[in-house]
């Protein structure tokens, strides 16, 4: 009981301390809205008049909630795991725990793979299984440590926001990334001149100027590395890769192909964020398929494997 009352409590403190970077953020944002909407444009902002004052404070709020809005999905969203059907059953499990020789597995992982729409492989070649999940691993589907859990779709595990980015909250994550950069960058840039007037002195002496003169600093550094990461992404989204795809390229019957996803930039983009484009900006899930099963660009080289992984999720087969 002891050793099991002690995992317990370890397990309960690395939660909580999975939250911390969270907190930070979150601390930051609430600093930067008090920083911008009080010190700057109620108590600093008198050359542009109450009209410039409501275009300032309008423009902040309706970045500042598509912001909010998108980091909370990208929390709070679960992320997807393998269907029902890629677990093993009862039955399968006894058989496999009997065979103690790997080929002899690999029999039987292949032949409960061939009626699932697998086409990626291990490096050796293998079906690929992941033994803590007890399950046969969907395409680009890849196991959590830190979730403890398969994720469909995996991409990675953000300490920033506390959760794993896969299929369920990619689109959220890219959106996040989108306005968080749109936001320091119009910090930034409606800040500028106070910043300068800092310097030569034009401000009031009060609180306020410490408050301009960080929220400039801290605005800017953040879209410098904001802007390189949403860069990366973007990329990414039209090669349609994951970044552990991009580390490692996924592996087909025929061997590695990095870009055996790539359906053209057009349909990548949609495969992300949707098939209409009036939804794209908004952080409401509206990827396309499944999660378990992808279209790809590859002729089926597998005749275990159904005619086509693009019949199976799309109908729609690519040459």
């Amino acid at each position: 009981m002891a050793p099991s009352g002690s995992r317990s409590m370890k397990r309960g403190c690395q939660r909580v301390l999975y939250w911390i970077p969270v907190l930070f953020i979150a601390l930051i944002v609430a600093w930067s809205y008090y920083a911008y909407v009080l010190q700057l444009c109620i108590e600093s902002i008198e050359d542009t008049g109450e009209k410039g004052k409501f275009v300032y404070l309008l423009l902040y709020h309706v970045i500042f909630i598509m912001f909010v809005w998108a980091y909370w999905q990208t929390i709070f969203t679960q992320p997807m795991n393998p269907l029902e059907e890629f677990h093993l059953s009862y039955s399968d499990k006894e058989l496999l725990e009997r065979e103690d020789r790997g080929e002899s597995q690999q029999e039987i992982l292949r032949r409960i793979a061939k009626d699932l729409p697998i086409y990626t492989r291990t490096n050796s070649g293998a079906i690929r299984f992941c033994e803590r999940c007890q399950l046969l691993k969907p395409d680009r589907c890849h196991h959590c440590s830190v979730c403890d859990k398969c994720i469909l779709k995996m991409d990675h595990h953000c300490p920033w926001v506390n959760n794993c980015v896969g299929f369920s909250n990619y689109k959220f994550f890219m959106l996040f990334l989108a306005y968080s950069l749109l936001y320091c960058l119009f910090i930034t840039a409606t800040d500028l001149q106070y910043f300068i007037k800092f310097w030569m002195n034009g401000l009031p002496d009060t609180q306020a100027k410490f408050h301009i003169l960080f929220l400039f600093f801290s605005a800017s550094m953040f879209s410098v590395s904001l802007a390189s990461l949403f860069i990366y992404h973007c990329w990414l989204v039209c090669k349609n890769r994951s970044t552990l795809e991009a580390v490692r390229a996924p592996v087909f019957r025929h061997g590695t192909d990095k870009n055996g996803f790539s359906l053209g930039i057009s349909k990548n983009l949609r495969q992300v964020f949707g098939d209409e484009m009036k939804y794209w900006p908004v952080p409401m899930f509206s990827s396309l398929g499944d999660g378990c099963s992808f279209p790809t660009c590859l002729v089926n080289l597998d005749p275990e494997q159904p005619s086509s992984p693009t019949e199976y999720n799309h109908g729609e087969i690519l040459h």
